[in-house]
């Protein structure tokens, strides 16, 4: 075997500013891990996040750290024991299964019987600003099935209300990344079920939302922050009705669709999400979201410059990765 690992740092343009309730970025940007063993290649890509600790340099230095491992010839399992679930972890699991696939010529989609080639909606995001400016671009985008709008402010009731007559004929995801409050949060649901809203996403801190399972939801809930490997989910079940898998959380595609499986059997509906990233970030997880209940990775559509042999969006439509991308 001679397998040798690379990771470098990439930065990719975004459209304007993407704005959440934590602040703003004009840029993504993204770890790319290349894998070659015996003239195939396999790369993945992860997305450093602050929220969770997590900052580029320290990530590539994770991944760079594992190099004499791969290069010996550790297998996506035994990954899993040798890193925790993370950004650093994801690149290299979602190289791993490229160059699985490369090697034997079988796509990933068929490895884990995702084998539909029809497209998925993806939700399309709108960034945190005034009402003003979000029903400007909810009328922008009203063709768009589904909407994600960013909140977490003190006075989300008129932006929700904005963007619901902006995009009627929309369906509309709340995300407040933590930003509502014990205070505040009974009259936001209140207003997001009058508008409409189909779901709300991480409405209180992670580690503070135990007042979700005091009340009536009058919207369902899902979790964002508050879910980071499938260990977390029984303890979610009385607070939330969906959780929302990103592959930069659970540290990959294999542990993904461990954490699917399993939220599948408590209950609870998916939503496969994603950072701020390119068309090699999103592949796995459309995969992943053959059958989920909503499709949240429209990254690729918020950056100014996107990767070669991109994955395919029409409108807010995305199809399964060509081989050339991914897997």
């Amino acid at each position: 075997m001679s397998r040798h690992l690379e990771a470098t740092i990439e930065i990719f343009p975004i459209v304007g500013l993407f704005t959440i309730s934590r602040g703003s970025k004009s840029e993504a940007e993204v770890i790319t891990c290349t894998m070659t063993e015996n003239g195939f290649s396999g790369r993945g890509e992860c997305v450093p996040y602050r929220r969770y600790g997590e900052t580029v340099e320290g990530v590539l230095a994770n991944i760079t750290a594992m190099a004499g491992a791969i290069e010996n010839g550790l297998t996506r399992l035994d990954l899993q024991a040798n890193m925790k679930p993370g950004a650093a972890r994801n690149a290299i699991d979602c190289a791993l299964w490229d160059l699985e696939a490369k090697r034997s010529g079988q796509r990933v989609a068929e490895m884990i019987g995702a084998t539909s080639t029809k497209p998925l909606v993806t939700a399309f995001t709108l960034s945190l600003g005034t009402p003003e400016a979000m029903a400007e671009e909810a009328r922008k985008n009203a063709a768009r099935p589904l909407l994600k709008i960013k909140l977490g402010t003190e006075d989300d009731e008129s932006r929700m209300r904005a963007v619901a007559e902006g995009a009627p004929n929309a369906r509309i995801i709340v995300d407040a990344n933590e930003g509502w409050t014990p205070g505040n949060l009974l009259r936001h649901m209140e207003i997001a079920a009058e508008v409409g809203v189909a779901l709300i996403e991480q409405p209180l801190p992670a580690g503070k939302d135990a007042e979700l399972a005091k009340i009536r939801r009058l919207v369902p809930v899902c979790a964002d922050e508050s879910v980071h490997a499938t260990g977390d989910l029984a303890a979610l079940a009385d607070r939330y009705d969906a959780v929302n898998i990103k592959l930069d959380k659970t540290g990959g595609l294999t542990g993904a669709l461990a954490m699917k499986k399993e939220a599948q059997r408590l209950g609870f509906s998916i939503m496969v999400g994603c950072m701020v990233g390119t068309s090699l970030a999103m592949a796995p997880a459309v995969l992943l979201a053959e059958d989920a209940a909503y499709a949240d990775l429209d990254g690729p559509l918020l950056l100014a410059r996107e990767r070669e042999n991109g994955l395919r969006y029409e409108g807010s439509l995305v199809y399964p990765p060509e081989a050339d991308l991914w897997g």
